[in-house]
């Protein structure tokens, strides 16, 4: 039995796109959930250990950064399209990520010069 664009039909009785692929079910949701509970609860640990004070703002946009990407991939399915998608999120990410650095560190040195 084939679809209307001559694939193959699955045997579920739905016909899919050859590209497209099974969304994940609610036990992955459920670990991805427990992955951001997990970030979440170590960003809130990292800002109430004392040594760390000095690199909490880093750490922090790197945890951040991971989350959003876990979000953008499966909550929002970036992980099943295309490339081009997950691109578009992650690169205006990054430049942001660079952004605030420079201008985390230009301010820290500029109240250490004055």
């Amino acid at each position: 039995m084939s679809n209307d664009h001559g694939h193959p039909a699955k045997s579920d009785g739905h016909a899919h796109a050859p590209a497209e692929h099974a969304h994940p079910g609610a036990r992955e949701y459920i670990g991805i959930a427990i992955v951001l509970t997990v970030i979440t609860a170590i960003e809130v640990a990292v800002f109430y250990i004392p040594s760390l004070k000095s690199m909490i703002v880093p750490i922090l946009l790197t945890l951040s950064a991971v989350k959003f990407g876990m979000v953008a991939m499966w909550y929002m399915h970036l992980k099943f399209d295309a490339r081009l998608f997950s691109w578009l999120f992650v690169l205006p990410m990054l430049l942001a990520m660079a952004v605030i650095l420079a201008l985390l560190a230009l301010f820290a040195k500029a109240r250490m010069v004055g």
